[in-house]
């Protein structure tokens, strides 16, 4: 005896909009998920009204009183509801705003037409059953069920007065009327709740799915900038450095080329040599593969390695003599092989830090390389004895001077063995050289 279109949504209590509203419409966004399944088809509500209509015309011409003329009347009364329903009703129904004039104009002339016919003939109140539905359907609750009280006892009162029945017949007319108005409240007024319910449920998940893609944007674009950071280090730590050694060379082969040609030569191959390193670098980059220089070989190797390049490209010594520097790689421990994430970061920090020996300690100043493999830990320590640097730069910022810790250098040193769990520390006097100290866990690396 209730619809499943009740009124304009939960903010009032007045149920879900109909299956035209703003619900079906926010449907068409997310997909069948979003359609309520009485929103799917109006058509067994068609049905069912027209058994309704069927049922009571039926009912009434059967009836033993009042004579013919008056049934045919009637009948024909409540007849005209039919097209009534198909040219007003039923459109207004399916745009779904309630207490719309529409919807308030074909309710009234439903009332009014049915009022008097069912006074008339008694027997036609059973078309309560097809019209107390389009009240749930057109108007807000509270409006439909004083429309529906009218429906079910106005009639009552009107076929009491026009034909004075005996006091039996007004009393078992006036139960049914009873009967039929709770019925139609308490049962109306509970299937609008459940809609209501649903439909909240419904803005609850649309809310929820919202929140959860914008979840997933902010994620997709956090996980984008980390890979965007992690890029630009690696980029830093290998390619960036690399062009730095090949302009350090072209420099040296030009003030070379005319007084010692034999010298230059040896740049040139250097030069060569260091490109392609580089490129094994950026092939190795772009395959998402780890530093060339741990394909196929230990840790220790692979700064050896770092240490032989570092001695050809600082060559030179403090007093200017044409000697490569002196780099000393020491290994104690139990070498073993560590996760890959722990002998990326040693590489690196090995990498970086010979790198600012190179370019701001002094040409030709020895380095020493310390690979210490603990139970735990392992500890990566670069030393130098050259001209150091200032407080600041230990503490991560940019002192001005030679050893900036700013941009992806010694910050993107801190942030690698941060990211293992680990640690970085810098320390150094002016003119006292420059220590690089990263501990890494090797068990359980977050």
């Amino acid at each position: 005896m209730t619809a499943p279109f009740g009124a304009d949504g939960p903010a009032d209590g007045n149920g879900p909009a109909g299956p035209g509203g703003p619900e079906a419409r926010a449907g068409a966004d997310g997909g069948d998920a979003e359609v309520h399944a009485w929103e799917r088809t109006f058509a067994p509500w068609d049905c069912y009204f027209a058994i309704a209509w069927i049922a009571t015309v039926l009912f009434a011409l059967a009836a033993e009183t009042p004579g013919w003329p008056v049934r045919l009347v009637a009948a024909g009364l409540f007849a005209l509801l039919v097209p009534w329903y198909v040219v007003a009703g039923r459109p207004a129904i399916l745009i779904g705003v309630n207490d719309s004039p529409a919807a308030l104009r074909y309710v009234a002339v439903l009332v009014t037409v049915f009022v008097v016919a069912s006074a008339l003939v008694g027997e036609l109140r059973l078309g309560t059953f097809a019209l107390v539905p389009q009240c749930f359907m057109l108007l807000r609750v509270r409006t439909a069920l004083a429309t529906v009280a009218v429906i079910n006892v106005i009639p009552v009162v009107g076929w009491v007065v026009l034909w004075r029945p005996d006091r039996h017949d007004v009393y078992y007319n006036s139960v049914f009327a009873v009967v039929t108005l709770g019925f139609s409240m308490v049962v109306g007024s509970w299937i609008m709740r459940v809609i209501e319910q649903s439909a909240e449920r419904a803005d609850t998940l649309a809310e929820l799915r919202a929140s959860r893609e914008e979840v997933a944007r902010l994620s997709a674009e956090r996980g984008a900038l980390a890979e965007r950071e992690r890029m630009s280090r690696e980029i830093h730590d290998t390619l960036a450095q690399g062009f730095t050694s090949l302009l350090m060379l072209v420099q040296a082969v030009e003030s070379e080329f005319a007084d010692d040609p034999q010298a230059a030569r040896a740049h040139l191959a250097l030069m060569a040599r260091t490109a392609r390193e580089n490129l094994a670098e950026a092939r190795a980059l772009v395959a998402g593969g780890g530093p060339a220089d741990l394909a196929g070989g230990s840790l220790p190797d692979a700064v050896r390695r770092v240490a032989a390049r570092h001695r050809d490209q600082a060559g030179g010594s403090p007093a200017g003599a044409k000697e490569p520097a002196t780099v000393t790689v020491e290994v104690t421990g139990r070498v073993r092989a560590l996760p890959a994430a722990v002998e990326v970061v040693a590489l690196r920090t090995c990498q970086e830090a010979l790198a600012n020996v190179r370019r701001h300690a002094g040409q030709g100043v020895p380095a020493y390389v310390r690979l210490a493999y603990g139970d735990e830990e392992l500890t990566v320590t670069v030393r130098d004895e050259g001209r150091g640097l200032g407080k600041a730069a230990e503490e991560g910022a940019d002192p001005g001077g030679a050893r900036a810790a700013s941009g992806f250098g010694l910050r993107g040193l801190r942030a690698r063995a941060a990211e293992l769990g680990g640690a970085a520390h810098i320390s150094g006097e002016p003119g006292s050289g420059t220590t690089v100290t990263v501990v890494l866990p090797v068990g359980d690396v977050r």
